[in-house]
């Protein structure tokens, strides 16, 4: 085996690699959206300590591994793990530190090109004198294949196809020319453009709420999502959410943080760099990330509308719309500034990804960087093409749930049980060996306790999540009625496709509806394509931690509360040229009903070839590990 001699250039840039692969499109995206979700100041309490007795205690505990594998010559997790503990099993849960990180960066890649393309769009002026319906149907328009915003033919795939090239050219840079060079740029570039926007969000105030608007003020999404709510201390639903955006947010479970630790040199601190990563992060999600989307959103379209509608793709359907608000030289600006952060914010992160790979093809294959890159390309291209083309099919949304959620518990897991019951004494010492100061000695029974417990705790509620993550009604229906009514969302629920209630069969010749609703407007394009708009309004309340909270027959509501109406949920059907539709506008429809016959393939074939996909991915990864076994075993016998 060749000992990989690349290295870290500073500690600095060691610092802000760690810290770019941590920053990523979930602080400015996923963060304000799961805090207005979670009752705004409902969720800081539990984010704060998911990560003092989650998050850094894994941020640790992934250091200490990873440099111990790199001073035996290892830079990915199969052989990390093998080599601290000689049993078969662990190298294949190592293989997870591989698998997540290509799974991962097919669709990743895919967001961080939508950002790419928007810097383009914003400077040459795509979304001047456009409302906000305009906006955000511009946005569909750039996914999909049957239009073109820049007249370029299939231009999401194009911008795909750039933005990918442009990862595995800076992965074939090596480590300091071109890992640590992007992230000492870009780093500082998306901290100035974050404040920039920041204290545009905190200044806005009143001054963009139009007529009639009361609660239009950027103020009052700031005190929503900072004020305590400490009710939300005993809501599960909170902290499992908590919990998930601390695993998303540190990139913990992915296998990047062992990686890039193997580089360290053997007595160099890594107690206090993880800490310095993983506070860095905080402060660019929780004090940045938490000052633009949602103040900037409800200083011009108010907090109830906000709190509704508060979505991941707001960032593309609504943030350009209100940049025009202010006027062409800032909007432009801002529009650079905002998208140009998300595009930093996911190339530090992407390029962390390739890293693992990287270092496996490097040690258990002898392959040079810019050859290891550049299969790596290959390998990202062939999983994440399906993501581009079926977007609104669903294999984005599968890979997400399985590779970007559930793989990194499950490994996390892993690791922590391996790190508390089989080396936690030696994982300590590898932990504090050239630390630059000294960890409390408390953080030690968490990691070999609590952290674990914790874990266990996110992955059996994943498995088991009731209906509509409300746990106190499912636990009186239990009690009750013997009964407990899966989530689709639920593990369980996902992998039995709980929640398509219609078009079960892969193809059939009717089309039936997804939602009970009516029709609301039948499209037929000059080519004849069609579509049919099936709308549903639905009802909220809000509970006394201040959440908005869907009303469903099997939810228990209180017997006083103030309910209010979202904005209409619509779903548009794409109907193939020769197929007919069976309704017209205005037409009521129920869950299961026809509404087309022709020749169809549906939404569940899709969702499954996902996870078919994920599946043969994993399997050749770990194919290739028992391959790398088999082979060391046979230079050990050979004379």
């Amino acid at each position: 085996m060749t000992k990989a001699k690349e290295a870290w250039g500073t500690r600095v840039g060691l610092i802000l690699a760690m810290a770019g692969n941590a920053v990523g499109l979930g602080n400015f995206l996923r963060f304000p959206v799961q805090a207005v979700q979670n009752g705004g100041g409902a969720f800081i309490i539990p984010y704060i300590i998911c990560f003092l007795v989650m998050g850094l205690p894994l941020l640790w505990i992934e250091w200490s591994i990873g440099r111990f594998g790199g001073r035996h010559g290892h830079h990915s997790t199969p052989f990390i793990f093998d080599g601290m503990f000689k049993k078969p099993i662990w190298k294949y849960v190592g293989v997870f530190g591989i698998f997540n990180n290509i799974a991962v960066a097919a669709y990743y890649c895919y967001i961080e090109s939508w950002t790419l393309s928007y810097v383009y769009h914003s400077i040459i002026g795509s979304f001047e004198n456009l409302d906000q319906n305009q906006v955000a149907d511009f946005f569909d328009k750039f996914l999909s294949f049957n239009h073109s915003t820049t007249g370029l033919p299939s231009e999401s795939l194009v911008f795909y196809l750039i933005c990918l090239a442009l990862n595995m050219y800076i992965l074939s840079k090596g480590l300091k020319g071109g890992v640590e060079r992007v992230a000492k740029i870009g780093v500082p570039l998306l901290l100035i453009f974050g404040a920039f926007l920041a204290v545009r969000g905190i200044t806005l105030g009143s001054g963009g709420a139009p007529d009639g608007c009361s609660d239009c003020n950027s103020f009052l999404g700031l005190n929503y999502l900072w004020e305590p709510q400490f009710s939300s201390l005993m809501d599960p639903k909170v902290w499992l959410a908590a919990a998930g955006q601390i695993f998303f947010t540190l990139s913990i479970g992915m296998g990047t943080v062992h990686c890039y630790a193997s580089y360290v040199k053997e007595n160099d601190d890594i107690a206090l760099n993880a800490m310095s990563a993983g506070w860095l992060n905080g402060f660019v999600e929780i004090v940045l990330g938490a000052s633009i989307v949602i103040p900037i959103a409800v200083g011009y379209l108010g907090l109830d509308w906000v709190v509704e509608n508060a979505g991941f793709n707001m960032a593309f359907q609504t943030m350009p719309y209100l940049f025009e608000q202010w006027g062409p030289v800032f909007s432009t600006l801002s529009g650079v500034f905002w998208f140009g952060l998300l595009f930093i914010a996911g190339i530090t992160s992407s390029v962390a990804f390739g890293t693992p790979w990287l270092g496996f093809m490097e040690d258990e294959f002898d392959w040079g960087r810019k050859r290891a890159a550049w299969s790596l390309g290959g390998l990202i291209l062939l999983i994440g093409l399906p993501t581009v083309y079926f977007y609104d099919e669903g294999v984005f949304g599968e890979y997400d749930y399985w590779a970007g959620t559930v793989a990194l518990v499950i490994f996390a897991l892993a690791e922590s049980l391996l790190f508390s019951i089989y080396g936690i004494n030696r994982g300590w010492n590898e932990l504090n060996n050239g630390s630059d100061i000294r960890i409390p000695g408390i953080f030690k029974p968490i990691m070999r306790y609590i952290t674990p417990v914790l874990l266990l705790f996110v992955f059996i509620t994943s498995l088991v999540t009731p209906l509509n993550n409300d746990w106190s009604s499912a636990w009186s229906r239990l009690k009750e009625k013997r009964e407990w009514n899966l989530d689709a969302n639920s593990i369980i629920g996902k992998i039995s496709n709980l929640g398509i209630k219609a078009n079960r069969s892969y193809f059939s010749e009717y089309l039936e509806s997804d939602i009970d609703g009516s029709v609301m407007a039948i499209k037929i394009s000059e080519k004849g394509k069609k579509s049919l708009v099936l709308g549903t309004l639905k009802s909220y309340y809000r509970n006394e931690a201040n959440q908005v909270i869907l009303i469903t027959q099997n939810r228990t509501k209180p017997l006083k509360y103030n309910s209010f109406d979202s904005l209409t949920t619509t779903n548009t059907y794409a109907i193939p040229a020769k197929a007919r539709i069976l309704l017209v506008t205005g037409d009521s429809v129920n869950i299961g009903q026809r509404i087309a016959e022709g020749s169809f393939i549906n939404r569940i074939f899709f969702i499954d070839m996902a996870k078919l996909l994920l599946t043969l991915l994993f399997l050749f990864l770990t194919i290739m590990v028992y391959w790398v076994g088999v082979k060391n075993k046979l230079k050990k016998i050979r004379p």
